[in-house]
């Protein structure tokens, strides 16, 4: 059997958020934790269901396997950090499943984003602060 790709696996993640199957991607990221070392790049993702879908993963990994979904924040940085920068939108998501995510590494990643140039991304972490416009 043909081995599959790192890049054609990260598809096949979005594909399948894309669709609706967060249930089969939880259940992949329950059995190979470095796919939480994909989130940035999956999250990077012109489409709203496959970013919506990571962060209902988020919420429902956070119950399932709060030892593991801080893999995720490398990943998440980096994306928030890309030179050149990514899509607000995705950056904005970047926070917000900081946020799910919610360790002190993770809430202090949020907080320094909170004089961010892209206003999407600091209303997004005011959002997250309770600090609403």
């Amino acid at each position: 059997m043909a081995e599959v790709s790192d890049a054609e696996l990260k598809k096949v993640i979005g594909d399948f958020l894309d669709m609706g199957h967060v249930d089969n991607i939880m259940a992949m990221f329950r059995q190979e934790p470095r796919y939480y070392g994909w989130t940035g790049e999956i999250l990077n993702d012109s489409r709203f269901q496959v970013r919506l879908g990571l962060s209902v993963l988020f919420e429902e990994l956070r119950l399932l396997q709060p030892d593991k979904i801080a893999l995720a924040i490398p990943s998440l940085l980096a994306l928030l950090h890309a030179v050149p920068p990514a899509p607000s939108y995705a950056r904005g998501e970047a926070v917000s499943i900081l946020a799910i995510i919610g360790s002190e590494a993770a809430m202090a990643a949020v907080r320094a984003l909170a004089a961010d140039p892209d206003p999407l991304v600091a209303e997004v972490v005011r959002d997250i602060m309770g600090e609403g416009a």
